[in-house]
C-alpha cells in the first residue's frame, strides 16, 4: 500500500513551535519590519526544524501593491492640515510621491473613530505603507504600527523607543543654537515656552536649550508649556511674565508660539528686541512677516516630508533604509539680532 504524502507544516505550527503569535510568524516569513531579533530568530529556527515552505500564493497576496500610502497624524483637529508646518510636510511628501505611482491618503487618527479607520485600512491592506506624525506619549498609533507588517516611517521620534525607520530634525542641536545666540549677545535672563510635554520634539528642544545655557553658566529663569499654537504661546507668555516680570530673552519651541508671545509682549508694553529678544523654531514663511521679523531655528520642513516619503518608498521596494536626522541652523532676524546688547 502506498504511503500518503507527508503533510506540510502550517503557519500556526511554526508559530507554536517558535512560541510567538501567528501574526509575528507571518511578519518574519514575509520579511516585514517591527519584529524583535529574538522572535525573528525563533521563527527562523522553527521554519528550519519543521521544514516549513511558504505558500507562494499567500506570499504574493502579502506583498501585493495597491498603489497608495497613508500619512496619519495623531490629531483630531480638522484644521491641522492647514497649519503651515503640516502644509509644508504635505508638499514635501507629495513632491516625492510624484516620482512614483503611489497615491497619498491623509488621515487624522487621534480619535477612536480615526484609529479604527486606520486599523481597518491596515488590516485590509488598502495601503502599501504608512507615515506617522505628531505622536504623543504612549500613542495608540505607535502600537498600531507595531501590529502591521506594512512598512511604517515615523516623522519625528516618538517619546519612547526608537522605530526602525524615521526622519527627524536635529531638534536638540537647533535649540542649543538658540541658547548660544542669547549668551553671545549678552542675554542673561532667558525664559522658554515649550510644546506639549508628552511629545519628543518638545522634550528635545527644551533639553537642547537648557544644555546650551548650562554650558555657558546662565540659568533658565522659567519654562511654561504651550501647545504649538499662537494662542498657546500668548497664554504661556502671560504666565511667564506673571512669574518673571523682567526676562530679557525668550525661546519658543515653534514659530506659531513665538508669534503669540510677541502679541503678549506688545500688549504688556515690552519692546522686542530692546527689552526681550525672541527666537522661535521652524523658520516658516510667517517668521519673515512678524513685527519685528522673527529670529528662528530653521528646520527643513518640506525636506522632512520629502525624505519620509522617499524612505517609505524605499522600504516598500524591499530595502532597509537607515534613519535620517536633518540638520538645523539659526536664521537671524530683527527679533534677536547678532549685536551684543551689553550689560
Amino acid at each position: 500500500m502506498e504511503s500518503s504524502p507527508k503533510r506540510m507544516p502550517t503557519l500556526d505550527e511554526v508559530a507554536q513551535r517558535a512560541g510567538v503569535s501567528r501574526t509575528a510568524a507571518s511578519r518574519v516569513i514575509n520579511n516585514a519590519p517591527h519584529v524583535s531579533r529574538a522572535k525573528r530568530e525563533a521563527v527562523e529556527r522553527a521554519v528550519r526544524e519543521l521544514g516549513f515552505v511558504p505558500n507562494p500564493t499567500a506570499q504574493a497576496l502579502a506583498t501585493r501593491r495597491v498603489g497608495a500610502v497613508v500619512l496619519a497624524v495623531s490629531s483630531d483637529e480638522p484644521g491641522l492640515f492647514a497649519d503651515p508646518f503640516f502644509a509644508e510636510v504635505i508638499v514635501g511628501v507629495s513632491a516625492a510621491l510624484e516620482q512614483t505611482d503611489l497615491e497619498l491618503v491623509l488621515l487624522l487618527a487621534n480619535t477612536p473613530r480615526g484609529r479604527d479607520r486606520l486599523e481597518r485600512l491596515l488590516r485590509s491592506r488598502r495601503a502599501d505603507g504608512v507615515m506617522l506624525m505628531a505622536l504623543r506619549g504612549d500613542d495608540p498609533l505607535g502600537r498600531l504600527a507595531e501590529q502591521t507588517d506594512l512598512p511604517v516611517v515615523f516623522g519625528g521620534l516618538p517619546l519612547t523607543g526608537e522605530p526602525r525607520w524615521y526622519v527627524d530634525a536635529d531638534n536638540r542641536g537647533g535649540a542649543r543654537l538658540a541658547a548660544e545666540h542669547f549668551v553671545r549677545t549678552g542675554r542673561r535672563r532667558p525664559v522658554m515656552i515649550t510644546g506639549q510635554l508628552d511629545t519628543q520634539v518638545a522634550a528635545a528642544r527644551e533639553r537642547g536649550f537648557t544644555e546650551g545655557l548650562t554650558l555657558a553658566g546662565v540659568p533658565l529663569l522659567g519654562v511654561e508649556a504651550g501647545d504649538f499654537t499662537e494662542d498657546g504661546g500668548a497664554a504661556a507668555m502671560e504666565r511667564l511674565l506673571a512669574a518673571h516680570p523682567a526676562p530679557d530673552a525668550l525661546f519658543t519651541a515653534s514659530d506659531a508660539m513665538a508669534i503669540g508671545a510677541l502679541r503678549t509682549l506688545r500688549t504688556r508694553g515690552l519692546r522686542v528686541p530692546e527689552d526681550v529678544a525672541v527666537i522661535g523654531f521652524n523658520d516658516l514663511a510667517s517668521a519673515r512677516h512678524t513685527a519685528p521679523p522673527l529670529t528662528t531655528v530653521h528646520q527643513p520642513v518640506r525636506a522632512l516630508g520629502r525624505e519620509m516619503a522617499r524612505m517609505l518608498v524605499d522600504a516598500i521596494e524591499g530595502n532597509d533604509p537607515g534613519p535620517l536626522i536633518l540638520p538645523t541652523r539659526l536664521t537671524v532676524r530683527e527679533s534677536a539680532p547678532d549685536l551684543p546688547t551689553g550689560d
